[in-house]
């Protein structure tokens, strides 16, 4: 063989064995869940054989595993175009889904269908797809609360999972780290605590968590406070240590006298194979909310409760259910006094990956959950909500662009405009008609205001010009009641609907809204007859026609009004008939009016029914229609008032 050629296959025989060994190393951290650095190592095969499936796929697989699927599309896009399988479409649509590329995304789940025939697969393949349509209905729950970093408080690694108690904010940072957690290859993060007032932080002046010390080569997140602040339960793991813990576990320390004991396993855990992790109290510290990947779940990772035992440790973990797990990832729970459930999730429609949301009653006493929306999420990681002042303020994490680095703490308050406050000042007048037909003031007389609810809102009587001033709210409707010795009790209803200007148009916070309205009252005089206008009957009957039952209407109101009277209804006819043909037909009449007024609620014994004929004309000699009309009528006179 030719020298050259011969020293052309040696070096293609040691490059080989090098890639060979290479690709040993890099599938060993892969396996030991050191991603990061099999990442590193399977780059180098890569840039040397870009089309290398097996680097391909530790490299997307690595980045998925790690949290960081959306910088796994090149490496899953090479995979499926090699050898297609339903997981490389699937993890592709979620790296494009997590990427806010929907369309790309759905096309990929699409894809995925013809690769399986797994029901389960396509269940989950096909909620991927609806997730994504459903997420472009989303409405943000609180419109006006606004999200800030806390820029003065972040680093440039990991800070997340704020906690407030007792006066103090406890967090999970990766500031004062000594080593890096090869997973991600970020570095390692312990618990904090700040002084706080609400969210307001003192950022001068954090330091390591006093209660125990944090532990080096490994990392302590998630930190949970019980309500009386004597327990302390948080996540430990991925220690480099061969004689530690294989897994993220939950660990507890409680107040003992002068201090915290050290923390200790706890039996929630179960197996030490599970990973356990982001615990939170329930508001009366009777409940633990974790999440886990133990078996028994909706697939990916749920979030379990476990109730407090008389002996204070912990029971039984119990899963939340399908209504909140789901085939993705459920984390960083936190109960809020009035029942309302909020979490993390990648599995429900949202935006990319962990999404914020909360678990609440419909009006039909249904469990739904809802989207934050996009004041709250994006297409990065959000979770780890705390409120300071529920709902209005309080911090959430996430790894959104345009953070100081990794992780970051936010908070938000509520930005709700002040609204603008309209008073609606009514003056009532109270009067009388005169003989002449002029108004006149009348003064000293009750009036009362009732809301839309029949509650009395106010009540006065009028001043010396017959005038009471009420105020009222704007949109709302109102019966206004005026009542005086000696005159009928008149009732009306009033609304301050369409009467004020719309708030939004407004530049000052306080407008007063200045209207008038006016009662008259008329005497109320035993036996002085007043007639009813437009009464009318058809020819020779005496039915009540509807033109009659609105007057008549009118009367009905009356006595509403006006309780304590008792009134004689009377007919009268013209003379045009005999005298015993109209006796009649009034008669009638009066009681076809009496029986309509009793059909609307006004009690029988009040009324009486009288008819009287043509005894009574007012124009004796009566020539023209509408002389006889003028002698047809319909009169009402109180004749008695009840104490």
């Amino acid at each position: 063989m030719n020298k050259h050629f011969l020293w052309i296959y040696v070096l293609a025989l040691l490059v080989f064995a090098g890639c060979k060994s290479l690709q040993e190393k890099g599938n060993d951290q892969f396996l030991s869940g050191q991603y990061q650095y099999a990442i590193g190592t399977f780059t180098q095969i890569l840039a040397q054989d870009s089309s290398n499936l097996e680097a391909n796929r530790v490299i997307a697989e690595s980045y998925r595993l790690s949290n960081r699927i959306e910088k796994s599309e090149p490496y899953y896009r090479q995979l499926v175009e090699e050898e297609p399988t339903f997981n490389s479409y699937f993890f592709l649509g979620q790296s494009l889904k997590a990427q806010q590329k929907n369309e790309e995304a759905k096309e990929a789940f699409e894809k995925a269908k013809s690769y399986t025939s797994d029901e389960k697969l396509l269940a989950r393949n096909q909620r991927e797809i609806e997730s994504i349509k459903l997420a472009e209905g989303i409405e943000d729950y609180w419109p006006n609360h606004v999200l800030f970093n806390y820029t003065e408080l972040n680093t440039p690694g990991a800070d997340y999972s704020p906690v407030l108690s007792e006066k103090f904010l406890y967090f999970t940072s990766g500031r004062q780290a000594s080593g890096l957690y090869a997973a991600t290859g970020t570095p390692y993060t312990k618990l904090f605590r700040a002084r706080a007032d609400g969210i307001k932080v003192d950022v001068g002046a954090v330091q390591a968590l006093p209660e125990f010390k944090n532990e080096e080569g490994l990392n302590q997140a998630s930190i949970a406070i019980s309500p009386d602040g004597n327990t302390i339960i948080y996540a430990r793991g991925n220690s480099t240590s061969p004689k530690d813990l294989p897994e993220v576990a939950l660990f507890a320390s409680y107040f003992r006298g002068a201090g915290f004991t050290q923390p200790i396993w706890m039996p929630v855990n179960e197996e030490e194979t599970w990973w356990n992790s982001t615990p939170a109290f329930s508001p009366d510290g009777s409940e633990l909310y974790f999440a886990s990947n133990r078996p028994g779940g909706y697939g990916g990772i749920d979030i379990w409760k476990a109730t407090r035992l008389a002996n204070t440790d912990f029971g039984n973990p119990v899963n939340l259910g399908p209504t909140i797990n789901t085939p993705g990832n459920e984390m960083f729970p936190r109960m809020t006094p009035d029942g309302k459930f909020f979490f993390s999730s990648d599995g429900h429609p949202g935006y990319g990956k962990l999404d914020l949301f909360v678990a609440e009653k419909d009006e039909s006493g249904q469990q739904v959950v809802r989207n934050l929306g996009q004041n709250f999420n994006s297409k990065d990681d959000d979770f780890g909500i705390f409120f300071t002042e529920y709902p209005k303020a309080g911090f959430i994490s996430s790894n959104r662009e345009g953070g100081v680095g990794d992780d970051d703490i936010y908070f938000f308050e509520d930005k709700t405009p002040k609204p603008k406050i309209v008073n609606v000042l009514l003056n009532v007048f109270t009067k009388e008609e005169k003989a002449d037909g002029s108004l006149a003031d009348l003064p000293q007389t009750r009036v009362v205001l009732y809301g839309s609810d029949n509650k009395q809102q106010g009540g006065d009587f009028s001043n010396t010009n017959g005038r009471v001033r009420f105020t009222m709210v704007p949109d709302s409707d109102y019966t206004i009641i005026a009542s005086k010795g000696g005159y009928f009790s008149k009732s009306i209803p009033y609304t301050t609907k369409g009467k004020t200007p719309d708030p939004t148009t407004l530049i000052q916070d306080v407008t007063n809204v200045s209207l008038d309205t006016t009662i008259v009252l008329d005497q109320l005089i035993l036996e002085k007859s007043i007639v009813l206008d437009n009464i009318y009957y058809d020819l020779d009957k005496a039915e009540i026609r509807p033109d009659a039952a609105v007057e008549l209407d009118k009367l009905v109101k009356i006595l509403a009004d006006n309780p304590s009277i008792r009134i004689e209804l009377s007919s009268h006819t013209d003379s045009r008939s005999s005298d015993a043909y109209n006796q009649d037909l009034s008669q009638r009449r009066a009681q076809s009016a009496v029986n309509y007024i009793v059909s609307k609620g006004i009690a029988a014994d009040r009324l009486v029914a009288k008819g009287y004929g043509e005894s009574q004309l007012i124009i004796k000699d009566a020539k023209t229609e509408e002389e006889h009309q003028v002698n047809r009528r319909t009169e009402f006179k109180v004749i008695e008032i009840r104490e």
